[in-house]
């Protein structure tokens, strides 16, 4: 079974190889969704989704909110954002002390644009 939670977090960045308006400074109120895949626990839960949060929090949001994404890469673009994302989730089961495995990352820059990532 999957289950998916969503978070957001404003940042700031301007995409380096890139020619037109993105290559200038500007914002954004990211979206995303961390989808992850288990079978269901003797609570019922594949995943609580409390603990998602936590590791969430301290292994994302605490790197990207409310900063200069350009600070930490060298192309902030989405798909290298989800890529980055991915990475530091993708022991989410270890972090939780469950089995669950990372399934999807999907990244909103706005609302009509995304990218799903599934790992390499």
């Amino acid at each position: 079974m999957k289950v998916t939670r969503v978070f957001s977090f404003s940042a700031a960045h301007h995409l380096t190889d890139y020619h037109g308006d993105c290559e200038r400074p500007h914002g954004h109120t990211y979206r995303f969704a961390v989808t992850v895949e288990g079978q269901i626990a003797k609570n019922g839960l594949v995943l609580d989704f409390a603990e998602m949060k936590k590791v969430v929090e301290k292994k994302v949001l605490a790197k990207v909110d409310h900063r200069d994404l350009n600070d930490s890469f060298k192309n902030p673009s989405a798909e290298n954002l989800a890529v980055w994302l991915w990475n530091e989730l993708k022991h989410i089961g270890k972090d939780t002390g469950t089995d669950v495995k990372l399934s999807s990352i999907q990244l909103w820059e706005g609302d009509n644009t995304s990218v799903i990532y599934e790992g390499a």
